[in-house]
């Protein structure tokens, strides 16, 4: 007898997938054992959130999905108007118009023999429209992390302003995470310096100046551009920089960015207890002002 499936929100159960346009039930929603994401992972995709009608960051998420794709020589790609239709298809069909997600996977689609070569795909993309019923998934009272022992990869490797569906490092890290009994890992770039969580960006308090490592080894994500854009608005003092392990130590306050969990206080990392062990006025203050641009931006869904 098998154990009954748990899922993180029992609404998901009944949820329609888009997938090239036409809408499964979860349970029949696949791609070809051909693929090009089975096969190799030669996909790209984006995270996209809604709030109250609307689409928050759309256009951006879209913008990085081409790019990523192109500089993936990406061949029949779907138009920017038909990735728009699917993704609020789907959100209507589904009836979700707040406190959902999307993971946006396009594929370099369906090869016609397995193998690495790009020249066995000659049916196009595969564009796949996964809207979920989705809180932010951190704890809003703080998550505590560790650093992981696996680098995160540079871009003479692979360059992180590629979104691509190649996580292993980080699913590695965040093993390592899971087996330490904390949220996420801290990855380091290959001198040594901070670059990101398996999954966010992190930002840095001391004395009331936020800084942030520079977007080289890691993804220079959407969330982490509207935090700065925040500090711009508001006056708060905010630089781009190499940053140690012990910095991160000893800084006053630590949040993570990211499409999925918002803005995440971080009081522990490594053992170390962050500023006072509780989330921060600056972190607040920018989550304030972050909600705040979540409620006020986005493309409004057209309700069918």
């Amino acid at each position: 007898m098998t154990n009954k499936i748990q899922l993180p929100d029992e609404r998901n159960a009944g949820i329609l997938v888009n997938i090239n346009g036409k809408l499964f039930p979860r349970e029949e929603a696949r791609v070809s054992v051909f693929d090009s994401v089975v096969q190799g992972g030669d996909a790209v995709w984006e995270g996209v959130r809604i709030y109250d009608g609307k689409v928050f960051m759309l256009e951006e998420h879209l913008d990085r999905l081409f790019d990523s794709a192109h500089a993936m020589a990406f061949a029949n790609v779907p138009s920017r108007a038909s990735v728009r239709e699917a993704i609020f298809d789907t959100l209507n069909a589904n009836g979700m118009y707040d406190e959902a997600h999307i993971r946006l996977t396009l594929t370099r689609g369906e090869k016609v023999t397995s193998g690495m070569s790009p020249v066995f795909n000659q049916s196009g993309c595969t564009l796949i429209v996964l809207a979920e019923w989705k809180k932010p998934v951190y704890k809003t009272s703080g998550i505590s992390l560790i650093t992981s022992s696996i680098r995160r990869n540079n871009p003479s490797s692979i360059d992180s302003k590629i979104h691509h569906n190649n996580l292993i490092n980080n699913i590695l890290a965040k093993i390592e995470a899971n087996l330490a009994g904390v949220d996420d890992a801290v990855m380091l770039d290959m001198m040594g310096f901070v670059s990101e969580t398996n999954a966010t960006n992190l930002f840095f308090i001391k004395n009331d100046q936020v800084k942030t490592p520079h977007a080289d080894s890691c993804l220079p994500g959407i969330t982490r551009r509207n935090v700065i854009r925040i500090c711009h608005q508001q006056g708060i003092p905010l630089t781009e920089r190499n940053i140690s392990i012990s910095e991160m130590y000893t800084a006053d306050e630590v949040f993570t960015t990211g499409t999925m969990g918002e803005l995440s206080p971080v009081l522990k990392i490594d053992g170390r207890v962050i500023g006072n062990g509780k989330p921060g006025p600056v972190t607040h203050r920018i989550q304030e002002a972050y909600r705040a641009m979540t409620q006020n931006e986005g493309v409004t869904i057209p309700r069918r």
